[in-house]
């Protein structure tokens, strides 16, 4: 299937210009050129463009009266002012005005692709911005990320901001929480998303190994270095690398990749020879690195250089909110992958599943529903008597007996209540209560 070009649109009325226009723009784009400014607008109203090259000066019609007809069309249309060099005055105010930039005549051949390109890239990001946006506000899954909540949110709107810029990010949150799923969506999202994602378990990597395996090492660095290795640097080239379990990096290597993030460049093991890279680091720890500052066993100048802007993920007991969305994420892909037709977890497995603090947090979650779909029958509904009690009644067991009675008599209620299809007097009639009773019940046990 042959490409799409991005579509131009030209308009001067210097015959010359055109042509130069088609020599230069017509083997990479799909260029449209127009000598008169009204029929150029009137375009405009038929066809979408990604760019409108337009001159300032024209007999017909100032362009900067083309440039606010234009933007009344679409406030969003790119366009660049081309101008001779005695109007540069004009084409300024142009920009003032919501033009993108301006090109003095005459132009040089690689002056003009060069903005050509950069207007495109420009528009490309806020397009892949425009649609994270509508993303986060309609649907619960972002990039892979899932959840409703106002922590997830926050998360969410984090990684949209950071995601088209280099900016090194710090990803914290406890084992389990999600956090390389954050680190995956930030490079979805980035300008690097069509190049490596490339992840470093700090804490799996012997020490004596360390420097190796991410800066590569030389033939004959060491005893069976039998041929050149390219490093995990090297091989995250114009993508991403992932530090996870950046805590548990050592105070030598710290220093050494300080160095690297400073430089920009790494020297393999065994070598002599800087080699420049452009991989943009993110990191992420279960560790509290201000503590391990003061404990003297995390450097602070390494911290601030990975700090520039962190991400807190929420553990699961902090965003209980998420857990039936999570429920459906999960059961769906474990029904599909072991070929079963299960449906859905009924509310009051659902409701149980919500008492439990989740220690282990999603991951936890997500190998107690792959065990549930394994074990159950090929059935629609997941019950309470599907569920591994062991884990979901933990959290009741750590309660007094006040709460733990009013734990039951939540469910207890909620159960009833979905039975009676939320109607409060078939409610209050089974339950052997007054309707003020019961509302002032539901209220204390948080119940709709």
């Amino acid at each position: 299937m042959a490409l799409i070009k991005p579509r131009i649109l030209a308009i001067d009325d210097e015959d010359g210009i055109l042509r130069a226009y088609k020599a230069n723009l017509k083997h990479s784009y799909d260029l449209t050129l127009e000598n008169n400014p009204l029929k150029g607008l009137e375009l405009l109203k038929q066809y979408n463009f990604s760019l409108v090259l337009l001159d300032v000066m024209m007999p017909e019609m100032n362009g900067l009266e083309v440039l606010k007809e234009i933007k009344k069309i679409d406030s969003d249309q790119e366009v660049v002012m081309v101008t001779a060099l005695n109007d540069v005055k004009l084409a300024v105010q142009a920009v003032k005005l919501g033009a993108y930039d301006y090109v003095p005549k005459p132009f040089e051949r690689d002056e003009l692709i060069a903005m050509v390109g950069r207007v495109l890239e420009r528009k490309s990001l806020l397009q892949e911005n425009t649609y994270l946006k509508q993303t986060l506000e309609e649907k619960s899954a972002f990039l892979d990320l899932i959840g409703t909540s106002p922590a997830m949110k926050n998360v969410f709107s984090l990684v949209e901001k950071v995601a088209p810029t280099d900016t090194t990010v710090l990803i914290t949150g406890e084992s389990g929480s999600g956090k390389d799923l954050v680190a995956r969506a930030i490079h979805k999202a980035s300008f690097r998303a069509n190049r490596p994602f490339v992840v470093v378990n700090c804490a799996a990597i012997p020490d004596a190994l360390i420097e190796a395996e991410l800066f590569g090492y030389e033939k004959g660095a060491f005893t069976g270095a039998h041929e050149a290795k390219q490093g995990k640097f090297e091989l995250a080239t114009g993508g991403t690398l992932l530090l996870d379990e950046i805590g548990c990096m050592k105070a030598a290597m710290q220093a050494k990749l300080l160095r690297v993030l400073q430089d920009h460049s790494i020297t393999r093991v065994g070598g002599a020879k800087p080699i420049e890279i452009d991989v943009r680091v993110i990191s992420a720890t279960n560790l509290d690195l201000e503590k391990a500052i003061k404990d003297r066993e995390f450097r602070e100048d390494l911290y601030y250089r990975l700090n520039v802007l962190p991400v807190v993920v929420p553990s699961l007991r902090d965003r209980k909110e998420d857990i039936p969305l999570l429920l459906e994420h999960f059961l769906s892909l474990f029904s599909k992958e072991l070929n079963k037709n299960i449906k859905q977890f009924s509310p009051d497995s659902a409701a149980l599943l919500m008492e439990y603090d989740w220690p282990g947090n999603v991951r936890e979650l997500q190998n107690l529903v792959e065990r549930i779909v394994v074990l159950s029958p090929d059935k629609e509904n997941i019950t309470i008597d599907d569920i591994p009690l062991e884990n979901a009644l933990l959290s009741i067991f750590k309660k007094d007996l006040k709460g733990a009675k009013e734990d039951f008599e939540r469910r207890y209620i909620n159960n009833v209540l979905i039975e009676a299809k939320g109607n409060q007097a078939e409610v209050a009639r089974k339950l052997g209560l007054n309707r003020t009773t019961l509302i002032s019940k539901l209220k204390q046990l948080g119940l709709r």
